[in-house]
């Protein structure tokens, strides 16, 4: 299976062509299932905005949407008729034949899509990709600054500052990370390992290759990051991870880029934390040139067993969803890195912006990564 790439390699420059705002559906079902992040909220509105009372639109926007698009999209007919997806999870509904190609749909209703936003399949358009993302560096200058410190470039570096502020009184637990366990900490070990230069499987098989020195040590460093965690990290997904940014309790994390313009909006963030909030890249590891992250785009699919009517319908709602308008709300221009015409980078956007700059590797979209991503998520100690 082939995933084109070149979608991640250009998806920081110039997008082309606008998507056709009016929804002209004459009748049909829309039921989405996705995230539940703010660009994906706005995705989501986007396709509400489609509602008449001969179009039902849905949606089901949650942080368990990996446990349930599956099983919603294999009736038939489908519960879902659209599944908000990434590079990783994908492979799932490709893996089970619950997506359709969208060629045809393309044709007749996609012309202001950008060619790289197309995630082609063996040749088929199998996902219309909408935003890029990555994980990278988010930190507290103001409490760097009171220990005279540059913001990490390195894992390293960040245990040593770590240290420094515990040591200085300013903080306990300073390091922040998505390590609740299951695919939020298989997904932090996937970033480590591929930045001790790490290779999945061995050369043209799908045998698993992770027991090894880069597996190792990837470990290790996670361990020795858990110890200036909340006690409580195996809990903490991105939304526990950013909650405690926003309460002041952590001074360094890694995070997606996609949370990164929102992280001192909610109500309530103190102002050192909102004036002292800043970006970067991400972080290398053991000395390696690589960062320890992946590149990921976000998109959207439309369901196998669902009428063509609905499939329509579901296109062109999606397609509204993403039309170039949405950018014209600053609030939404910042939420994430559009793969949009029109869309102009965002000092949010610096640290998506730095992981492409850097040689990010994308997340693997071999047919069998899903397979080890969640075996990794069951069985790997911390």
């Amino acid at each position: 299976m082939r995933m084109k790439q070149t979608l991640l390699a250009t998806a920081l420059a110039v997008m082309a062509g606008a998507a056709n705002a009016d929804c002209g559906i004459e009748s049909g079902r829309v039921s989405i299932i996705g995230n539940e992040f703010p660009a994906i909220q706005t995705v989501g509105e986007g396709a509400s905005a489609c509602a008449t009372d001969a179009v039902e639109v849905k949606a089901n926007l949650t942080a368990d949407h990996q446990k349930l698009n599956i099983a919603g999209m294999s009736g038939n007919p489908a519960e879902y008729t659209s599944a908000i997806i990434a590079n990783s999870s994908i492979v799932a509904l490709l893996n089970e034949d619950l997506i359709r190609p969208l060629d045809d749909l393309v044709a007749e209703h996609g012309q202001g899509l950008s060619p790289n936003q197309l995630i082609t399949i063996d040749g088929k358009v199998m996902a219309v990709a909408f935003m890029a993302n990555a994980q990278h560096l988010v930190y507290r200058k103001d409490i760097l600054d009171r220990i005279g410190a540059e913001p990490p470039r390195t894992y390293e570096e960040m245990l040593e500052l770590a240290q420094r502020i515990r040591d200085e009184g300013i903080l306990q637990y300073p390091v922040g990370g998505a390590y609740a366990a299951g695919w939020n900490l298989a997904q932090e070990f996937n970033n480590m390992f591929l930045g001790y230069g790490g290779e999945f499987f061995k050369p043209g098989t799908a045998e698993p290759n992770v027991n090894s020195e880069a597996g190792v040590k990837a470990l290790e460093m996670m361990k020795a990051l858990s110890g200036y965690m909340n006690p409580d990290f195996l809990t903490h997904d991105s939304n526990a991870t950013n909650a405690e940014f926003r309460a002041g309790n952590v001074a360094l994390m890694n995070m997606w880029g996609s949370r990164a313009a929102t992280l001192t909006t909610a109500d309530g963030v103190p102002q050192d934390v909102i004036d002292g909030f800043a970006i970067a890249g991400p972080m290398t590891v053991g000395g390696g040139d690589i960062p320890a992250s992946t590149l990921w785009w976000d998109g959207w699919t439309v369901s196998k067993n669902i009428s063509d009517k609905d499939a329509q319908a579901t296109f062109i709602a999606m397609m509204n969803a993403i039309d170039p308008s949405i950018l014209q709300d600053p609030d939404v221009a910042v939420q994430a890195v559009w793969l949009l015409e029109g869309y102009e980078p965002t000092p949010a956007a610096t640290g998506v912006f730095e992981a492409a700059n850097m040689r990010t590797i994308p997340y693997p979209t071999f047919p069998y990564m899903g397979l080890m991503h969640y075996a990794d998520a069951r069985i790997m100690p911390m």
